[in-house]
């Protein structure tokens, strides 16, 4: 179980933990936090975005610019068009978490615990 640990970049000297400290910096940002969301329905254009997200288009595109050099996003071009998707499943994932955290911050039966015990 160890050896998966440190295989995986979990254990407490992995060279990973500054790189991880970068995407938490990265995604500590309440647009960057609506486009993970609303990204996870699949690939958007910057004003499809823009509009979800309630910020001008010249806004979201700086915030998206950022997040593709972090690699958290990447890009599909169809004509002038482009076309924006979550490079992978991990920045969802934690951007669900943190929203997860903040209901336990707030309330003692959060919904996400509700939502689970109904499907379960």
């Amino acid at each position: 179980m160890n050896a998966d640990k440190k295989v995986c970049g979990l254990d407490v000297d992995s060279g990973y933990v500054e790189l991880a400290v970068e995407i938490f910096s990265m995604l500590a940002d309440a647009t960057r936090i609506r486009i993970v969301l609303a990204l996870r329905e699949g690939e958007r254009s910057v004003n499809d975005l823009a509009e979800a997200v309630g910020k001008s288009p010249a806004a979201v595109s700086q915030h998206l610019a950022k997040m593709r050099l972090a690699r958290i996003v990447s890009t599909r071009q169809e004509g002038t068009r482009v076309f924006y998707r979550l490079e992978n499943e991990h920045a969802s994932t934690l951007v669900s978490d943190a929203i997860f955290q903040a209901e336990h911050a707030l309330d003692a039966h959060p919904r996400h615990h509700h939502t689970e015990r109904a499907g379960a």
